[in-house]
């Protein structure tokens, strides 16, 4: 993970989503749905329909949306069956991409990412093609103005938590674990006081990809043209960007 700042892509697609808020919020529904029909609606006793509703905090969806999506997936005859599919593919100069989508009609689904891949400069792969260039980690940021905290006892404190990395920039702390402590670390932070930037697990590059100047805009033509269709929840690549 070293060299690699994920701070820096999320503030940099912080506008773009916030004019796209309303299918942002369709789609985190969707996962609050699936985690509470697989998992029971108790977010104590369910740690993935947790991660989707601080997911939803998050991204500022309202308190009355995530309760529909549990109570739809409880209310018995209700509801939709969603399939968890991850496409695999190149963007362009070899760009690794993964695209995680929740679809209730295979074929389109599969017909649309196809599409979107091959009008965009980038080629849809195999499973397992790119898959394993990424590894699962849960990641932290914790913004350093105002938090009168050197980076020391940060680490300390990461470390005590059960974090596994730490990196530093004059803006912010980002704090990496494993996905299967995510949970732990992230609530021994905020128990001790620290407010989370961001929080989520998510899928990190093991090696970025430098992409030329001219290939820049493609690449960012065809995330966002994956991230437009409904059905996909998440995409994720190696550029550095």
């Amino acid at each position: 993970m070293a060299g690699h700042s994920k701070w820096n892509n999320i503030q940099g697609r912080k506008n773009a989503q916030d004019a796209k808020r309303g299918k942002i919020f369709q789609k985190i529904s969707k996962e609050i749905y699936m985690a509470a029909k697989s998992g029971g609606p108790d977010p104590n006793s369910n740690p993935q329909l947790r991660l989707m509703i601080d997911k939803a905090k998050a991204n500022n969806m309202p308190n009355d949306n995530v309760n529909r999506a549990i109570k739809k997936a409880t209310d018995a005859g209700q509801g939709e069956n969603y399939d968890e599919v991850t496409y695999e593919g190149y963007g362009p100069n070899g760009v690794a991409i993964l695209v995680h989508t929740l679809t209730d009609n295979l074929n389109r689904t599969n017909t649309n990412i196809k599409v979107a891949f091959n009008k965009n400069g980038g080629s849809p792969g195999e499973k397992g093609s790119v898959s394993y260039m990424f590894d699962r980690k849960g990641y932290i940021a914790i913004e350093r103005e105002g938090l009168n905290v050197d980076e020391d006892t940060m680490l300390m404190s990461v470390l005590e938590a059960g974090g596994d990395e730490m990196e530093t920039s004059d803006e912010v702390f980002e704090i990496y674990t494993d996905a299967a402590n995510f949970a732990e670390v992230r609530d021994a932070l905020e128990e001790e006081g620290y407010t989370l930037a961001t929080a989520e697990v998510t899928m990190l590059p093991q090696v970025e990809v430098e992409l030329p100047e001219d290939k820049k805009a493609q690449l960012e033509q065809l995330i966002e043209k994956l991230e437009d269709d409904d059905d996909v929840n998440e995409v994720f690549h190696n550029a550095a960007m």
